[in-house]
């Protein structure tokens, strides 16, 4: 059974189409839990732009889900961690050209710094398949 993704009428829709409120996980699917990604190149490398940090942090989870036998559409939640508020609008279109329709549970925080200074976004993720 694939994950059920839910927004309960009886609270505010969520503040972007790219999140449900809800995800329902069924008994006996296999759970991925994946560390925090930031935006490093390939080489270990860090690009100095927050849409080249961002694209690399997708690609990196997307890396990481293949080699679990996973997709985008498994995911079940994100915690995305920015530090600059301006970058909100760049890090929702990359989110929703990569993920496409698919709206996980999703919590975005500003906040003041990474473990890395260069670093300007990071992303958790939860996944889920039968």
């Amino acid at each position: 059974m694939p994950l059920k993704r839910f927004n309960p009428k009886k609270i505010a829709p969520p503040n972007s189409p790219s999140y449900h409120h809800g995800i329902e996980v069924t008994p006996n699917m296999r759970w991925l839990v994946l560390a925090g990604q930031v935006g490093k190149n390939p080489d270990g490398t860090v690009p100095p732009s927050f849409e080249k940090q961002c694209e690399n942090c997708w690609d990196n989870i997307f890396a990481i889900l293949a080699e679990g036998g996973m997709g985008r559409e498994d995911i079940v939640r994100l915690t995305v961690y920015l530090t600059r508020r301006e970058d909100i609008p760049v890090n929702r279109a990359i989110r929703e050209k990569k993920m496409g329709s698919i709206a996980p549970a999703s919590t975005l925080l500003v906040i003041a710094g990474l473990a890395t200074p260069e670093f300007l976004i990071e992303i958790d993720v939860l996944a889920a398949k039968d």
